[in-house]
């Protein structure tokens, strides 16, 4: 504050100086150096006074430090203390510690010892039981003069026959449980399915006619010395039989591509009216041709019938070969058709690849164009001619799948597998021989007959239901139902049959009395 004091009273000294100069006023100069004399006076003054102050404060400044030095050495003593003391509790308790995990480690070891003991014990008891065991099994055979095997058997036997209706009660129970609702909804997507889609019934043909004009064509069909007839059965492959039918003759052969490119270069040759060796084969290579054109036609065309994307042209053709196949006199590609799009179905009911299916399922039996000419199974040979022309590896394990060949990798692969079946068994999809018929129903009830307690077995509705009758005293009704499930699981694993053997077993008591 004395400070200010002085510079002001500089300032305002400074000021009359000026004003005193320019007035010229000697009176106000000697004022003026009055007042600087009193001026040096006070900056003295002040002087003395600051020299005063800063003494004092420093005074005050070594004192206040002199305190702070004592307060921060009393602090650090007592933290010093402090971590003296927590240090020292801390080595007790590692001391504690260390002393319990000894204490531990010699009871593990005491333990040890322990267990030792015992398992020696242990094995000892067991060879001991294990001898006594031995002895007991041929003191037994020596008493019962029967084996190990055979007593064992006669064991089971009589467990089985006790227990037999309370399995059978608890199988019953089991399936009732478990089997009615899969049953509903497997049926309501498999009859959805067909009922959204119908093909025709099939047959299986091995000949084929073609109309004559006149019975004079048949005399220049068969030609000088049969030459013309031998060309043609050469060049086709197949059989030309002309008998005494008017105005037709007939095309026999197993393979249907050689019969059809056979009828066709026949046509063309009665509507030619030129039949010579020459004329024969220039007519066969038209027609072949022609059968080849017809056939990548008819690849394309089941291609846009099912509704997939474009496969390689290839694959195309090979599909379009299959027209021209039959299996139990089923049409091959009429089959894949009708399999894509039960596949198709199903897999949209299911909320699964729709597109998967039916590609897969539309290929599944294109290994049958050349299985013929290469070695293996033709759904095996389908997987590697897919795989060949670049598509996916699941639609390859689709078409592998579907004679359980392979093990499925996804669900549109077993659709596949159903829906072969599906397409197979239903009602005029496939012929077989008389032979194979009669064999099958043999079979059925052979298998019957093999079970205990079955009186008569009848296989009905061509071998597709198969009646049981068995003894009423001795077969309860529980075990009725487990009998019918037994006989199914046999019929599954000695037999091939296409669709589904129905199972019934007939338990019936009649009580018949005469009053006289």
């Amino acid at each position: 504050m004395l400070v200010i004091q002085i510079i002001i009273t500089l300032i305002i000294a400074i000021i009359t100086l000026f004003i005193g100069l320019y007035m010229g006023n000697s009176k106000f100069i000697s004022t003026l150096k009055t007042k600087k004399e009193e001026l040096e006076e006070d900056i003295a003054k002040a002087r003395v006074e600051a020299a005063k102050i800063r003494e004092k404060a420093l005074e005050e400044a070594s004192a206040i430090k002199k305190k702070e030095i004592v307060e921060a050495r009393e602090e650090v003593h007592k933290l010093r203390q402090s971590f003296d003391s927590e240090v020292k509790q801390q080595k007790e308790d590692l001391k504690n510690q260390e002393e319990r995990l000894i204490r531990k480690e010699e009871n593990i070891d005491r333990k040890d010892q322990n267990i030792e003991k015992l398992k020696e014990k242990l094995e000892t008891e067991k060879t001991e039981i294990e001898e006594i065991k031995t002895q007991a099994k041929e003191k037994l055979n020596e008493i019962a003069n029967l084996s190990e095997n055979e007593a064992k058997e006669i064991v089971m036997n009589e467990v089985k026959e006790k227990y037999e209706s309370d399995l059978a009660l608890k199988f019953k129970e089991i399936k009732d449980q478990y089997e009615e609702d899969a049953k509903k909804y497997a049926k309501w997507v498999i009859t959805t399915s067909i009922q959204r889609y119908a093909s025709d019934i099939t047959s299986e043909i091995t000949t084929s006619t073609v109309v004559l004009p006149t019975d004079d064509m048949k005399g220049r069909i068969i030609g000088r010395e049969g030459r013309n007839i031998r060309t043609f059965e050469k060049l086709t492959g197949t059989d030309l039989i002309i008998d005494d039918t008017p105005e037709i003759v007939v095309l026999s052969c197993f393979n249907p591509l050689r019969r059809e490119i056979a009828k066709r270069s026949l046509e063309m040759l009665v509507a030619d009216g030129r039949i010579h060796p020459a004329r024969i084969e220039e007519m066969y290579e038209k027609s072949k041709k022609e059968v080849e054109e017809y056939i990548k036609e008819a690849g394309k065309e089941a291609v846009m019938r099912v509704g997939i994307k474009p496969p390689h042209s290839e694959l195309v053709k090979l599909l379009g070969r299959l027209k021209f196949r039959t299996s139990y006199g089923q049409d091959v590609l009429e089959h894949s058709i009708e399999v894509a799009q039960f596949a198709g179905l199903m897999a949209s009911e299911l909320g699964l690849n729709v597109e998967l299916a039916k590609r897969a399922a539309l290929f599944h039996d294109i290994g049958k164009a050349i299985d013929h000419e290469v070695e293996g199974s033709h759904a095996v040979v389908g997987g590697q001619i897919a795989k060949r022309y670049n598509e996916k590896i699941e639609v390859v394990n689709g078409i592998q799948y579907h004679h359980n060949e392979v093990d499925a990798m996804t669900p549109e692969a077993v659709l596949v597998g159903a829906a072969d079946a599906l397409s197979a068994a239903r009602p005029g999809a496939r012929r077989e021989t008389l032979e194979n018929y009669v064999r099958r129903i043999e079979q059925l009830e052979e298998i019957a007959k093999s079970f205990r307690y079955v009186d008569k077995a009848y296989a009905i509705q061509a071998g597709r239901e198969l009646r049981i009758i068995v003894q009423p005293d001795k077969i309860e009704d529980a075990m009725a139902e487990k009998l019918a499930q037994d006989i199914s699981i046999q019929i599954e694993e000695k037999m091939q049959y296409p669709g589904v053997i129905k199972v019934t077993v007939i338990r019936e008591k009649r009580s018949v009395s005469y009053a006289s």
